[in-house]
C-alpha cells in the first residue's frame, strides 16, 4: 500500500476512534445526568414519605415527653398510670372476694354489764323497782329482776351489784346498792340476737332513768364497737 494512503487510513481510523470514544463520553454522560435525577426524584420523594412518617412519629411520641414537661404527655402519662392503677384495684377487688373473711369471734357464755351510779349516795330501792317496772322486769323467785318471755322463760336477769345480789321484797325505801349488774346466757335461749336486742334497749333506759353509768364486763364504759362486737358473735 502506498505510504500517503496509509497515512490517510491511520488519519480516517484515528478520528473514527475519537469521534467514537466522544459519542461514547456523550452517551455516557447523559445516561448518568438521567440517573442523577431519577435518584433525584426518588429521594425527594423518600424524604418527603420520611417526613410524613416522622411527623406520625412524633404525633405518637408526643405523650411520652411528659418528663421534658410536655403538657400533652403529662396528661396522657397520668391517664396511663390512672389505667394501671385501676386494673391494680380490680385486681385488688377481684383477690379481696376470694379471700375468706375472718373467722367470727365466739359468743361469751355470760354477757354481763352493769350500771353504777354517778352520784356519792346509791340507787334507792323503791326507785329501782319503779324502773323496773317501767321496762317490764317482773321480780322472780330467786329475788331478782328477770325479763320473762312468752312462755314464761326467763331470757335475761338484773341483780344487785353487791352480795348477796337480791332484792329485798319489802322494806324497799330503806334498801340501797350502788349498782345493779345484767346478765344473759346466749346458748340458752333460741333467738339470742334478738334478746340481746332487748338487753340493751332495756340498759340503756334504766341507766337514763336512774342516771347512771353503762360498764361492760372489764367494768369499763361500754362502748358501741363493743356491743356490735357482741351482736355480730351471737
Amino acid at each position: 500500500m502506498d505510504k500517503e494512503i496509509l497515512r490517510i487510513v491511520i488519519i480516517a481510523t484515528g478520528m473514527v476512534v475519537v469521534i467514537g470514544m466522544l459519542v461514547w463520553a456523550y452517551i455516557k454522560d447523559k445516561k448518568a445526568r438521567e440517573d442523577l435525577e431519577f435518584y433525584d426524584d426518588d429521594s425527594d420523594e423518600s424524604l418527603a414519605a420520611d417526613t410524613s412518617v416522622d411527623t406520625e412519629d412524633d404525633f405518637d411520641i408526643i405523650p411520652l415527653g411528659a418528663a421534658k414537661g410536655n403538657v400533652g404527655g403529662h396528661q396522657a402519662h397520668d391517664k396511663a398510670d390512672r389505667y394501671y392503677d385501676e386494673n391494680e384495684d380490680e385486681d385488688y377487688y377481684e383477690q379481696d372476694d376470694d379471700v375468706e373473711p375472718p373467722p367470727r369471734a365466739a359468743a361469751p357464755a355470760i354477757i354481763q354489764f352493769s350500771i353504777i351510779t354517778k352520784a356519792d349516795e346509791d340507787f334507792n330501792g323503791a326507785d329501782l323497782v319503779e324502773a323496773f317496772k317501767m321496762v317490764g322486769l317482773e321480780y322472780g323467785s330467786l329475788k331478782i329482776f328477770e325479763r320473762l318471755d312468752a312462755n314464761r322463760l326467763v331470757d335475761f336477769g338484773v341483780a344487785c351489784i353487791v352480795e348477796p345480789g337480791t332484792f329485798p321484797d319489802k322494806d324497799l325505801e330503806n334498801f340501797y346498792c350502788p349498782g345493779i349488774v345484767f346478765f344473759m346466757q346466749p346458748e340458752a335461749l333460741d333467738d339470742a340476737p334478738a334478746v340481746f336486742d332487748d338487753y340493751i334497749e332495756t340498759i340503756n333506759l334504766l341507766a337514763e332513768k336512774l342516771d347512771g353509768v353503762v360498764l361492760d364486763h372489764r367494768r369499763q364504759p361500754l362502748t358501741d364497737a363493743t356491743v356490735q362486737s357482741i351482736r355480730q358473735s351471737l
